[in-house]
Parts: structure tokens; sequence; C-alpha cells
């Protein structure tokens, strides 16, 4: 089969054995995040294929599932540690992620993942929506981490790809968001529904704040926009070591909050009720083959999301 490669900085396409074990699915359309740019850089030293967000066909496996357009969560979990039996299996010690963790990616004709991680996907989206899935349930966790009144203020730092798709998740939620960023393009995404458009950033001004900058500046900035005892979101995954003194967080008692993966299910529903402009974000599409090409594209400055279809 065809499949994207990383290794040593750099992408290729090449010809992969078929996978066999799991349930078989056959990609249709997958999309490139900034996760996938930093494994690129050298991110957890990674080497194989990559793509977690992905919709495809299933194509062997359990009979239910046969034939059915899914998409899937990427966490593989044990299912028999004490971390599973508690209900936080993408936190399993002994788990495998789809194209980041010993397990090949979705940049391929073919992945493969286990039932229980599967989710058909609602005739009504298309799979250029759909494959939005994983990154809009990572956007709905910080609803299932920190409990944000409705018409409580929150600040998002970052117009990138995911910073968007949460100042579009909060909103949906009835939160007043303030976005942050440096390209008016993009934040007319959130500005078209509802978001305030912020320039400046205050100095200890929010009681919440998401930092999705994707840089290792964006941490510190965060904590000087944050109120006393207020709540820092960490949505940002950079192959650097961020930098920030403590002191910052230690003296206002500012609460840091770390924040990952999210359940499909609620971002399935945000999705179907058109309540997160996605259409928008696409930037380009490229056949799997031209994986290197769509890779270099992503790179780009200014950039959102860049698809690959297998067609």
């Amino acid at each position: 089969m065809i499949a994207a490669h990383i290794e040593n900085g750099e992408v290729s396409v090449g010809d992969f054995p078929k996978p066999k074990r799991q349930t078989l699915i056959r990609m249709t359309t997958a999309g490139i995040c900034n996760t996938d740019l930093e494994l690129k850089a050298g991110y957890y030293g990674f080497k194989g294929i990559p793509g977690h967000e992905f919709v495809g066909v299933v194509e062997k496996g359990p009979l239910e599932w046969q034939g059915k357009r899914v998409v899937g969560e990427i966490n593989l979990a044990c299912q028999k540690c004490d971390w599973c039996r508690r209900g936080l299996a993408r936190h399993c010690p002994r788990r495998t992620v789809l194209g980041i963790v010993k397990h090949p990616g979705a940049f391929a004709e073919y992945l493969t993942l286990p039932e229980e991680n599967l989710f058909e996907v609602p005739s009504a989206l298309a799979d250029e929506e759909a494959v939005f899935t994983e990154p809009v349930a990572a956007a709905c966790e910080i609803l299932e981490q920190v409990k944000i009144p409705k018409g409580g203020e929150v600040a998002v730092l970052g117009d990138g790809k995911l910073g968007l798709l949460i100042g579009q998740v909060l909103l949906a939620n009835g939160i007043n968001v303030h976005q942050f960023g440096r390209h008016p393009e993009k934040l007319r995404i959130v500005k078209n529904r509802g978001a305030i458009i912020g320039k400046k950033p205050p100095l200890a001004h929010f009681q919440y704040v998401v930092d999705a900058t994707g840089s290792a500046q964006g941490l510190a900035t965060a904590v000087s926009m944050c109120q006393p005892r207020g709540t820092v979101i960490m949505k940002s995954t950079v192959h650097n070591k961020t930098g920030i003194d403590m002191a910052t967080v230690i003296v206002p008692e500012i609460t840091l909050v770390g924040s990952r993966c999210g359940r499909f299910a609620p971002a399935l529903k945000l999705l179907q009720q058109r309540k997160i402009d996605v259409q928008s974000m696409i930037h380009a599409t490229y056949n799997l083959k031209e994986a290197k090409d769509a890779f270099a594209h992503a790179e780009t400055k200014g950039v959102l999301k860049v698809l690959l279809i297998n067609p």
C-alpha cells in the first residue's frame, strides 16, 4: 500500500505492507495538523507513518462495522490496567497512539484501529467536515476539564487550526471568546461566529486563558494575561522546551491545566449541527501520493488545514 513516511526530518512516499491486525479501514480523507509538523521536526523522536485525523471506510472487521464510514479515537489502551478501569484509557501507561506512538498512522491507504475506538460518521457530514472530528474533540476537552460558566469570558491565544476550533467550540457553548492572533483573515472565521478579536494582550485580565499558539513563548503570554487564581489551559505541543518564570505562576496562584485529546461524541454532534465552520479552514487538498508537497504546503506561514485524499 502507499503511505507517507517520516524519518530524519524528511517526508517520503513509498510502498508499505498492508496492515493485517484489528479492524482494517481504508482511509478516504486525512488532515495534517500541527502535531504532524512537530513530528517531522523531531517531536517524540518519531519515525514511521504519521497521521491521526482521518475518515475511512471499514473493509475488514466485525460484521456490524463493515462498509461503514468511520472516524476513530487515537489512543489504543490496554483496557486492563487501573487507569483504564477508572475511565482514563487515554492515559493508559501502555497505550499506543495512532500515527504518534508505536502505531502506524492514517497517512496511508489503510490503517487499523480496534472497534471500540470507532465512531460512525453521520450521513449528513461530508468527509472534509468529519475529518475535523479529532481536533474538535480536543477543543471540547477543555469544557470536560474546566467548568467555565456560560456567559464567562475566555481569552484564546492563537489563530491556527486548533485555536480557531477552540474559539468556535467555546462560542457554541455560550462562552464569550476574546481571540488573539496575527492574521486578520483567519481571525475572521471566529469573528463571524461572535468572537471579539483582541489586539494587544492585556495583563492580568482574564479568569480563563487558553494557549493554542503552538509556540514556546505562548505559555508565558497566557500566564501574563491571567488573573490571580485564574486558570491557564495549555493546548500547545511544541518540539522545543518551554521556558517560563515559575514565580509568575506561583505568586498569583494560577492553575495550569494540560489539555490533550477529547471524546468524539460531542465533537460529531457539534459538526453535525453546523455549529463549527470547518470549510473555511481548508486551504488545500492533495492526493496521498503528493504527501511530501502537502506537508510543504502545510508548513507555509498562514496556511490552515491541508487535507490528503485517497480516492
